[in-house]
């Protein structure tokens, strides 16, 4: 109980001061936007360089991954067919389909594993599947779908090799593929500018809540109810039927697989729609429905298997 509320009161107070700052007004007109070029471009790729450089590879072959890869493939799947046969377009449909599977590890999966689970490493897989794999996947999709950056149809399929996030993410798993060292004049400062990552992206988030109409009332009112239900309610089912029918895990790593998948969908989603102009609607009022409501969810988790 107390990791789960201390990690939501840490994430709650960022978010709060984002939101003063855009009551008042006192970054400008084009703080959001600066900020998540900042978060993009800059901090993010150099906190999932750090953090890949240095990161275990081997968790990727765990069968906890596993059940993770396949209960986020699953409701994202859901949420695909479903945007295919109502035609959301794929900007939309991609977005609502993250919003569905990709969970809070950083900010919030962090000390609820520590806490919770008591060790902070188990989000480790499920951080490695998401920045490695579904991340550079989505963002193509949305590059390639006329989101990104125009040109040539050979410009556009490189377009993972140009992409901040994708770049930063494929370099750290080379450099701990490789086994090199990173000095510690380089490392340093790298480090110091990813740890911007995670408050700019929280800041962005509570500066766009200013002003916002109630989430689950506008345009996308179908579209945030089923990714929230999805991923707050779905995925955990997903991976307890998984986990226990499948891969036969109980005790604590089945424990493990289910508090990850319960997390709810990761503010940095939003910085993804606002750099591309796409569903940021769908995903600021998604992210903070699942964050409320996976609260009760997690507490439920922890009580029935912990």
């Amino acid at each position: 109980m107390q990791g789960v509320l201390s990690g939501f009161a840490v994430i709650a107070v960022v978010i709060g001061v984002g939101y003063v700052l855009g009551w008042r007004g006192l970054l400008g007109e084009q703080a959001g936007e600066v900020l998540t070029r900042l978060a993009f471009t800059v901090a993010g790729p150099a906190l999932l360089f750090t953090t890949l450089a240095k990161a275990d590879l081997t968790l990727l072959f765990s069968s906890r991954l596993l059940v993770t890869a396949l209960s986020t493939v699953a409701v994202a799947g859901v949420f695909l067919a479903v945007g295919a046969v109502r035609h959301w377009g794929i900007g939309r449909t991609t977005i609502g389909a993250l919003c569905s599977g990709y969970v809070n590890s950083g900010n919030l999966g962090i000390p609820i594993a520590a806490y919770v689970l008591g060790d902070a490493s188990l989000v480790a897989p499920v951080l490695l599947f998401q920045v490695v794999l579904v991340t550079p996947v989505a963002l193509t999709v949305l590059d390639l779908s006329g989101m990104g950056e125009k040109g040539t149809l050979w410009r556009r399929l490189l377009t993972p090799l140009r992409n901040p996030i994708a770049v930063g993410s494929l370099s750290g798993v080379v450099v701990s593929a490789a086994g090199w060292r990173i000095p510690g004049p380089v490392l340093e400062p790298l480090t110091l500018i990813g740890n911007m990552s995670v408050p700019a992206a929280l800041l962005v988030f509570g500066m766009s809540l200013h002003g916002s109409a109630a989430p689950g009332r506008g345009r996308d009112r179908s579209l945030v109810l089923l990714s929230v239900a999805l991923k707050s309610v779905g995925q955990p089912l997903a991976a307890w039927a998984l986990a226990s029918a499948v891969f036969g895990l109980h005790g604590a790593p089945l424990l493990d697989v289910v508090v990850t998948s319960a997390l709810p969908a990761a503010q940095n989603l939003f910085t993804y729609a606002k750099r591309y102009h796409v569903a940021e609607s769908l995903a600021r009022e998604s992210i903070l429905l699942s964050t409320v409501v996976s609260v009760p969810v997690l507490v439920g988790v922890a009580a029935v298997l912990g």
